[in-house]
C-alpha cells in the first residue's frame, strides 16, 4: 500500500538509508519519512532528520508525514529532540502540518501521548499550538488530510 500511494502521488525517493526512506513531492509540498526498523539509534535518527531539514530548505514544503509503523521501541530522548528542536526548525521553513502513522500496538500510542503531554508541560514555550498535527492510519490518508 505504501509504495502504491507514494508512486501514484509522484513522490521521489530522496533518501534511502538503513533506518529510513524519505520521499518528497515539491509540487504538493510534502515530505514523507518511512522508518524501516523497529529501533533507530538517536544519532542515526538525527542524521536522517538533518537531511530532511536540508530537503525542506530546498523547496516550498508545508507537510511532513512520519510513518513510524515499523517501530517497536520507544525512546524518550529521541522524541524530545524531534518534538522540541527539529519541529521548531522546520516550522521556520514552512512545515506546519504533521501527519503521523503509529505502530498498531496500543501501548505505543499510549507512550507517545504520555510523552507528548510530559514534553509540553515541561517546556511551556513549545510550538505545538502553531502546528497542525493529526494521526492517520495510512500514507493515503495522511496525504489527503
Amino acid at each position: 500500500m505504501t509504495a502504491n500511494a507514494i508512486d501514484t502521488n509522484n513522490f521521489d525517493l530522496v533518501i534511502d538509508e538503513r533506518y529510513a526512506k524519505v520521499y518528497a513531492n515539491q509540487e504538493k509540498g510534502m515530505i514523507i519519512c518511512e522508518l524501516l526498523t523497529d529501533y533507530v539509534p538517536i544519532e542515526d535518527f538525527k542524521l536522517v532528520f538533518h537531511q530532511i531539514t536540508d530537503i525542506a530548505r530546498s523547496g516550498k514544503y508545508n507537510k511532513f508525514i512520519f510513518d513510524k509503523r515499523a517501530l517497536r521501541a520507544f525512546h524518550q530522548p529521541t522524541m524530545e529532540w524531534y518534538f522540541l528542536d527539529w519541529k521548531k526548525e522546520v516550522l521556520q521553513l514552512g512545515i506546519n502540518k504533521h501527519r503521523k502513522i503509529l505502530p498498531p500496538e496500543k501501548w505505543f500510542e499510549k507512550m507517545v501521548m504520555i510523552a507528548k503531554e510530559q514534553i509540553t508541560q515541561n517546556n511551556p514555550d513549545n510550538i505545538i499550538h502553531l502546528l497542525d498535527i493529526k494521526y492517520c492510519d495510512s500514507i493515503e490518508e495522511a496525504i489527503l488530510i
